[in-house]
């Protein structure tokens, strides 16, 4: 009965952060079309952050609760997924991203590369507080080179909104309303998945490792798909690449980072990780290898990348039986 009960909590909370996730994102959309905010700031700065809330709050709930390795498992998972599962689904539904900006090419390498830190920094089984303040310092050496570059997104950002009409002004202010709720909504739901992960990891002997890369990853990056699939819908194809990266970025460096800094990170036993070692490697190379060597990636890579995702879910999986 009691695993039952816990069972609930994990997945209605899961289904509230998706939800609160998504909402966050959709309001804030809104509102940075009725601000006329530039789509550099929209895309690689306030979406990246608002999309990476989800893992942000697991991420201090789980430092308080003395269980970090929940947040550092989520981190990678949620990484994995960007850059295979979500980045191949738009890709397709886009009928192939064509990668016009050499800045985005550049900025590749600089995403796969801190997409792997987590894993280097992890070499000596320890993330300490020490590793935490290189982390941070990452993520503000790679925004000071974004802003370098902000002159490429230097358009309004537009959604089709229409203007500021006395109709419009009332929903902005409801877009204000539901930011804060949904930021409410996601402490709460972060709280349900870490007290019911922790039951599961102590009852049923699942690692944190494997809830948080496997189970709990998944629904954290569904605001990332969400912006991604909108950006598309609207024609703003690389602010969608931009948003990934970002999230990845903030994933890897500022989360990871402040979590450790609250509660250093040891790993006892690497067996849980091995696989998501292994795929997250994979994903950056082509990530990177996509982004900086081609015009264009195509549907058929798309395809590639969601392939490499169901295969990381078939590896994680099987191991578990070994």
């Amino acid at each position: 009965m009691e695993l039952l009960l816990y069972t609930l909590i994990f997945f209605i909370s899961c289904f509230v952060l998706v939800r609160a996730g998504t909402w966050l994102i959709q309001a804030l959309t809104r509102i940075s079309q009725f601000l006329k905010w530039k789509e550099f700031f929209v895309s690689f700065i306030l979406m990246a952050f608002a999309s990476a809330l989800p893992e942000f709050f697991i991420g201090i709930s789980s430092a308080f609760h003395k269980i970090p390795e929940l947040s550092l498992g989520n981190i990678i998972g949620a990484n994995i997924i960007n850059l295979t599962l979500v980045f191949g689904i738009c890709a397709i539904l886009a009928g192939g991203l064509k990668m016009e900006s050499a800045v985005a090419k550049k900025d590749s390498l600089y995403t796969a590369f801190i997409a792997i830190l987590p894993v280097i920094a992890l070499l000596d089984g320890f993330i300490s507080r020490a590793d935490a303040i290189i982390l941070i310092i990452v993520t503000l050496f790679y925004f000071n080179q974004v802003f370098s570059q902000k002159t490429i997104f230097s358009r309004v950002f537009k959604n089709g909104f229409r203007r500021r009409t006395k109709r419009a002004k009332k929903r902005f202010l409801l877009d204000i309303f539901i930011f804060f709720f949904s930021l409410i909504f996601l402490l709460a739901s972060a709280e349900g998945i870490i007290r019911s992960s922790t039951f599961f990891a102590e009852r049923i002997n699942l690692p944190l490792i494997f809830i948080g890369v496997f189970l709990v990853s998944i629904g954290t990056v569904l605001p990332e798909l969400t912006f991604g699939i909108k950006s598309i819908m609207m024609g703003h194809k690389e602010m969608m690449v931009g948003n990934i990266m970002g999230s990845v970025v903030i994933h890897s460096s500022l989360i990871l980072g402040t979590v450790a800094l609250i509660s250093p990170i040891k790993i006892d036993n690497f067996s849980p990780l091995i696989i998501s070692i292994v795929f997250t490697f994979i994903s950056a190379v082509f990530f990177y290898a996509f982004l900086r060597y081609q015009e264009q990636v195509s549907r058929k890579e798309g395809f590639f990348l969601i392939i490499i995702y169901f295969l990381f879910i078939i590896f994680e999986i099987t191991a578990r039986f070994w």
